[in-house]
């Protein structure tokens, strides 16, 4: 295995060798009952396990919010999703399983869902005690508080996209919520009618849109909710005990759970440290913390220590994909240019210069320096995510081409160069400063942000653009750069929330923040806005309810469109790395969408850390049991 790139050596190897040519290659209510049963393959044991089940760790990234019916946030629903359960849940190989939902049906026309809440469960407060019983209405007043523009939630569109007159409320053309598609018919009796039929709608159980939340303790906390652990209730597997920001924060074991046989882990230890990622694979060895994630920087020495390799396995692939957005809308200091950025984005040859001219590869070196092509990816939607009879979804036709082509080139990024700078001459100047920000939190980060600055400067030249690196600190990052339009290029992340390559384009919505297309003033061939014409696609592609084949095909083309006009610049899928770790991934709850991949349960501390040797090999019988378990599964 060879060892490690220093970021000296990554950096003489862009200077030298990558700047030459790249190498391309490649509802009817009478309908009966649904009572889904657990997997006949899950393994999941309830003897307790020997080692103690507490789990420590530390971070750096505070949360902004507890309050989950506003956040999309990753860091934040990760946590409610152990706090809150949902209608829904998902075992170890990615079926459907009944959580608070215990059965549910669906009309013949697929608009009407009717879900049999499970009787008996509680809201705790975070001293665990009993406050009230989790019932239908607790549902509807989530999605009553979600709809309300004056709340601010980020994933509105996601319940207004589907439920019948839902985004009418929103945007004030109702004013009877009554007439949204979300009722309490009695105490145990949810109904969701959909505007029209969505394939995927059980998949979007499981995300925070639609979480439960107590009507009456909501109403009494009013713009407190989740501001605190004292300001949530709770019904889920964990109670956060203790919150402490930029301090502590301690999720303890729901004694009451209503599936308390399966949280084995008793306690988890959340601790602040700002230099989280310096210090933790000291506190690791000294057993202060229970996993460490390898870095770049350490992998080499733990690779050729044996004592040390023994210790490591691969990090679990994800279906977050990670990308480079161009901003439309940039919002940054003047000292940097807006308006000279503003106008050069918009130029379809400057753009692809930058598409063709980022060495991805040398990029992923700073996180993955001895497998970076197992990280990458072409394309926004990720490969295995759905699949057609033809194939998988980036294999369509109109992803094909991407899929199967490496998109830097060295030739191709000067040719654009030459004819941005020609057509841009007099409308901008030059050099273009670029703007891109990273996180601090990662000595990964600033690495990447390091090797893309002098990547790209020395390819393209810095008298065509002048990258500018700007470090931010993990809290707040998101809300002070991508969020605040404060950037040019930035690397973003996106995770699936419902089992649909919608879920994929939802980022790129208008009124979005990733990056902004709706602002582009660029015209296609017709003299059409080419937002407009992307628009109109996607449209296109969501109305398309029926026929799977044509919807995946029209969405593959909408993506493809964005992906040929370089708004984006895929990257790679998240996950994967090295850690080291006493978690068996294989345990938890697994789903590529939702919030299911976050939760705790069934997750168990073992007495040793694994071996890559033992992650290869149960991961091996997982991938056997999943295909059983979804081959036995039931569609709904």
């Amino acid at each position: 295995m060879k060892r490690i790139l220093s970021l000296a050596l990554v950096l003489v190897l862009i200077l030298t060798a990558f700047a030459g040519c790249a190498n391309n290659s490649t509802d009817d209510p009478g309908q009966p009952v649904v009572t889904p049963s657990p997997s006949n393959t899950d393994t999941t044991t309830t003897e307790p396990p020997a080692a103690e089940q507490v789990y420590n760790t530390i971070y750096s990234g505070e949360l902004t919010t507890l309050n989950y019916l506003i956040t999309a946030s990753e860091n934040e629903f990760a946590i409610a999703s152990n706090l809150v359960d949902s209608l829904i849940d998902y075992d170890q190989y990615g079926v459907a399983q009944p959580a608070l939902a215990e059965s549910w049906t669906v009309s013949d026309d697929k608009t009407v869902w009717t879900f049999k809440i499970r009787p008996g469960v509680k809201w705790y407060t975070f001293a665990g005690e009993e406050y009230a019983e989790v019932t239908a209405q607790d549902w509807v007043d989530a999605m009553a508080y979600i709809l309300n523009p004056d709340n601010s939630s980020a994933t509105a569109q996601i319940a207004y996209g589907v439920l019948k007159n839902a985004e009418a409320f929103y945007n004030a053309e109702i004013e009877d919520f009554a007439e949204v598609g979300v009722k309490a018919i009695d105490t145990y009796t949810l109904e969701y009618t959909l505007e029209r039929p969505t394939p995927y709608f059980l998949s979007m159980l499981n995300y925070v849109t639609f979480f439960p939340v107590n009507g009456q303790f909501l109403a009494d906390s009013e713009h407190r909710f989740g501001t605190h652990n004292s300001t949530l209730l709770y019904n889920g597997a964990y109670i956060l005990e203790v919150y402490e920001p930029q301090s502590r924060r301690i999720l303890v074991k729901n004694q009451n759970y209503w599936d308390a046989s399966k949280i084995y882990i008793e306690k988890i230890n959340y601790r602040y440290n700002k230099e989280a990622s310096a210090v933790a694979q000291e506190l690791y060895l000294r057993g202060e913390v229970s996993d460490l994630t390898i870095s770049s920087a350490m992998l080499d020495e733990w690779m050729n220590d044996p004592a040390k390799k023994e210790l490591v396995r691969p990090g679990r692939p994800s279906f977050y994909t990670f990308f480079f957005t161009l901003n439309f809308n940039p919002n940054y200091s003047a000292e940097y240019g807006p308006e000279n950025w503003k106008v050069a984005v918009n130029n379809l040859n400057f753009r692809k210069s930058l598409f063709h001219g980022l060495n991805r590869t040398a990029a992923m070196l700073t996180h993955e320096p001895f497998n970076p092509q197992n990280r990458m990816l072409n394309t926004i939607t990720p490969f295995n995510f759905v699949g057609a009879s033809t194939g998988d979804f980036t294999e369509l036709p109109a992803l094909e081409k991407f899929t199967n082509t490496e998109s830097f080139n060295a030739d191709l990024a000067n040719d654009f160069k030459a004819k941005a700078m020609a057509e841009l001459e007099g409308k901008v100047t030059f050099p273009v400063q670029v703007v891109l920000p990273y996180n601090s939190g990662s000595s990964a980060n600033a690495d990447r942000a390091q090797v893309i600055e002098q990547q790209l400067e020395t390819l393209l030249g810095k008298d065509y653009i002048d990258v500018v690196i700007l470090p931010y600190p993990p809290t707040g990052y998101l809300n002070e750069t991508r969020r605040a339009g404060n950037y040019s290029l930035q690397e973003v992340n996106w995770g699936p929330d419902y089992a649909d390559p919608q879920t994929y384009t939802d980022p790129f919505n208008r009124g979005g923040n990733y990056n902004f297309p709706e602002y582009t003033t660029e015209l296609d061939a017709n003299g059409l806005n080419k937002f407009d014409v992307y628009e109109s696609m996607i449209e296109a592609a969501r109305a398309e309810v029926l026929d799977n084949e044509l919807r995946y095909n029209l969405f593959a083309e909408a993506e493809g469109y964005m992906i040929e006009n370089a708004w984006v610049i895929p990257f790679s899928t998240g996950g994967g790395g090295y850690v080291s770790s006493k978690i068996n991934p294989f345990e938890g709850p697994f789903s590529p969408f939702g919030v299911a991949g976050s939760r705790w349960k069934g997750q168990k501390i073992m007495d040793q850390p694994m071996s890559t040797e033992l992650y290869y090999e149960l991961r091996e019988e997982w991938e056997q049991n999943r295909e059983l378990a979804l081959k036995n599964a039931k569609e709904y």
